[in-house]
């Protein structure tokens, strides 16, 4: 039997509106202010309102784009990134010209070229428990483009504490999902990223986007759906996705709408943990201190250790490669064993652990990835076989800037 569907109140506009439109301004929005229920009154709050953008990557890049054209008068970008040659595949926000620079400069100037009048705000950092509540509260609104489950509960739990709305997009190969958050709304009932996400899903069946791949197109489509949803909350237009989830499946085409109520049983967010709690929360860091012999190993350390047994002493350190075979084509250690961090995943896994231990002899394993993430899901998958595995520190990139500078990075 069906539940019956949520009916979610309209909401009251964000922001009052700013000062009355110049003649450039008309013209220039021409096509807001014909609309019905937006029109001049709409545009001028578009005009007053600050709205954050978490990422500057595939999901950040389309909404950039499309609130600064349609005349947010203050963005915040926050990204501590640079630029990457695989990150142009999707996050047109950035050119060729922009590999190497930081994502938050690219963003600010490509703004500038699109909407000069917008003021646009660099926060070229992390966002962490420590500068979250600061940033957020200068802002009207956020749209969270994340790419990891840390930084998602760590936008939801800022947001709740700041009564802030957000709005939120995930990609995943051709799926994406959109919705909007917000813990006490004006008028109806609110619902959080924790009540619909109460826990994230485990290390292992969270893969990165070189593991699992994304749509390049995708962003553009849940992007620009986030941006919609972005000037439906600022201007007090149409219905919003509050209390409901946007499901997008690019391959058919398809959009399905989840109704997502409040957790009455869940307690409110009134302080944020630090660090160590959104790491351990979303897997990406032990509860308990780990043990020497199995942290991270420095590329420098299994470099030495490869020098000193090509002049005989010990024995060659085994590496293993848990990345794509294409990334492989790309940069590449002399050497190494490819074994796919999906075979040891998934259900042929003992058969892919049995060949990591018939090839390393009894040595220690040194996984290598690409900067170190889905190498230490690897590296604990083997030690629970019972190998002694550790992730080599920063990847093959980390690789290339310490050791080995002729391998390129990617």
């Amino acid at each position: 039997m069906r539940s019956p569907e949520i009916t979610t109140p309209s909401l009251p506009p964000l922001v009052d509106p700013g000062p009355e439109l110049t003649v450039e301004e008309i013209g220039r929005f021409a096509r807001h202010l014909a609309l019905p229920g937006l029109g001049a009154d709409g545009q001028r709050r578009l005009a007053a309102t600050r709205v954050l953008v978490v990422g500057a990557g595939g999901l950040g890049s389309p909404a950039l784009l499309y609130l600064a054209a349609a005349g947010v008068g203050t963005l915040g970008v926050v990204d501590d990134d640079v630029v990457d040659a695989s990150n142009l595949q999707r996050q047109v926000l950035h050119g060729t010209g922009d590999v190497g620079r930081a994502k938050t400069t690219s963003a600010r100037e490509a703004v500038a070229d699109v909407a000069p009048g917008v003021r646009c705000v660099e926060h070229a950092e992390r966002l962490t428990p420590a500068n979250a509540l600061d940033l957020l509260r200068d802002y009207d609104l956020v749209l969270d483009g994340s790419d990891n489950f840390a930084t998602r509960y760590l936008v939801a739990d800022a947001a709740e504490i700041l009564g802030l709305p957000v709005v939120w997009g995930g990609l995943y190969q051709f799926q994406g999902q959109v919705s909007v958050f917000w813990a006490a709304p004006p008028v109806g009932e609110g619902v959080t990223y924790r009540d619909v996400f109460p826990e994230p899903p485990p290390a292992a069946l969270a893969p990165d986007c070189a593991t699992g791949g994304v749509l390049g197109s995708l962003c553009g489509t849940i992007g620009s759906a986030m941006a919609t949803e972005a000037v439906k909350l600022i201007t007090g237009t149409g219905r919003t996705l509050l209390g409901r989830l946007a499901v997008h499946d690019a391959l058919d085409a398809s959009w399905r709408h989840l109704d997502v109520r409040a957790d009455p049983s869940r307690e409110p967010v009134t302080t944020l943990p630090d660090d160590a709690a959104y790491a351990t929360l979303c897997g990406l860091g032990p509860v308990e201190p780990v043990a020497a012999q199995d942290g991270p190993v420095t590329p420098a350390t299994v470099a030495a250790l490869r020098a000193a047994a090509a002049d005989g002493d010990g024995d060659e350190p085994y590496i293993v490669d848990v990345r794509e075979p294409w990334e492989v084509t790309i940069a590449a250690i002399a050497g190494a064993d490819l074994v796919g961090l999906g075979e040891l995943l998934g259900p042929d896994r003992a058969e892919a652990v049995r060949r990591v231990a018939d090839r390393a002899q009894g040595r220690p394993v040194h996984v290598l990835c690409k900067m170190g993430g889905r190498a230490a899901q690897a590296a604990a998958v083997l030690r629970d076989a019972g190998l002694p595995a550790r992730e080599i520190a920063g990847g093959i990139l980390a690789w290339s800037n310490d050791v080995d500078p002729s391998i390129p990075t990617y």
